[in-house]
């Protein structure tokens, strides 16, 4: 029997009797005891009193399908292909990677309740509790290849903050090239990966990781300055699955739209959300680093660093962003 089984029951965050329990589930109180041992594996604990029974303190909110879909604007809804939902998964998108190979087309959709090895920019772990935050990851087909989304990262960012502010949640940055901040801590990052052709059709996977109530215990891995929705709305939110709702709003237009539109309907968008604009900043790629003053992107999403030497466009890489001392 999947946890899932058993955890909508607790979902509630009132006490619920081990008999009441193994009478819903048509199992036995024993079983019930080792399902209880499982939440424990996958970081969620079930506290118990005697005479009461079981909960899991302050509930938690599981990824629904239905709840999802009810929330989409039409425009999303025309474009959502297969929404997956998952319990556990390595990464988001290791599995549309998969899904894809299996011969799945624009429009799936893959969120989890948890990530065993979330990924995230030069190959750092994005931590991934259950049932906490967002992890999701889109599939989309393009037949012109890579040259083309150029700055496609840059307009998730964008997608990402309206979606945000469509929640109430208060105002959030961009970093370049795809990280989503609040005061200069980190709140969610996007994780792009291609397969196919390059010069031809191919197909992008579009990887969203979103802090919404990250716990203490695992943000004691998290090795940056970061935040989640619960701290900036002050634990006033509408909740994951609306969160997801709202991101599938603004996400998949952008992917179904951006071929023929490109970076450059979202260049001004974008600038408008940088967290850098005209600060000073070290750009590093792998020993090799820069000084200079951020001066936004061009229509490519190219970063525009004003160096001594002059102006430098940087497209990408291996390259980690830092506000100057």
């Amino acid at each position: 029997m999947s946890t899932t089984a058993l955890l909508p029951l607790l979902a509630d965050g009132q006490f619920h009797s081990g008999q009441d329990l193994a009478d819903t589930l048509g199992i036995s109180r024993t079983a019930v005891w080792k399902q209880l041992r499982k939440l424990d594996e996958l970081g969620l604990h079930a506290e118990t009193v005697k005479g009461r029974g079981y909960r899991i303190a302050g509930g938690i909110e599981l990824l629904d399908g239905a709840l999802i879909r009810a929330a989409l604007r039409p425009s999303a809804a025309a474009r959502l292909g297969q929404l997956l939902l998952v319990e556990s998964v390595d990464s988001t998108n290791a599995e549309v990677l998969r899904q894809l190979q299996q011969g799945a087309g624009s429009g799936l959709v893959c969120a989890a309740e948890r990530q065993s090895t979330g990924r995230g920019r030069r190959g750092r772990q994005w931590v991934s509790p259950y049932g906490a935050n967002l992890y999701l990851s889109l599939a989309w087909e393009y037949a012109q290849g890579a040259a083309v989304l150029e700055g496609l990262s840059l307009a998730v960012g964008v997608a990402v903050a309206r979606a945000l502010a469509a929640c109430d949640v208060p105002p959030v940055q961009l970093k370049w090239p795809n990280d989503i901040v609040c005061d200069g801590a980190k709140l969610g990052g996007i994780l792009l990966e291609m397969t196919g052709d390059a010069a031809g059709t191919c197909r992008i996977v579009t990887g969203v990781g979103l802090n919404v109530a990250m716990p203490a215990a695992a943000a004691g891995s998290i090795d940056q300055s970061w935040t989640d929705i619960v701290t900036l709305t002050s634990g006033v939110h509408p909740g994951r699955n609306v969160l997801l709702a709202a991101l599938l709003n603004e996400l998949l237009p952008l992917l179904a739209s951006f071929e023929a539109d490109g970076f450059a309907a979202w260049r001004d968008a974008w600038l408008a959300l940088d967290a850098f604009a005209n600060q000073r900043v070290v750009l590093r790629a792998g020993d090799t680093q820069w000084a200079g003053v951020a001066r936004g992107v061009d229509v490519r999403g190219a970063l525009q660093l004003e160096t001594a030497t002059g102006m430098q466009s940087v497209h990408g890489g291996e390259i980690s962003l830092r506000a100057a001392p």
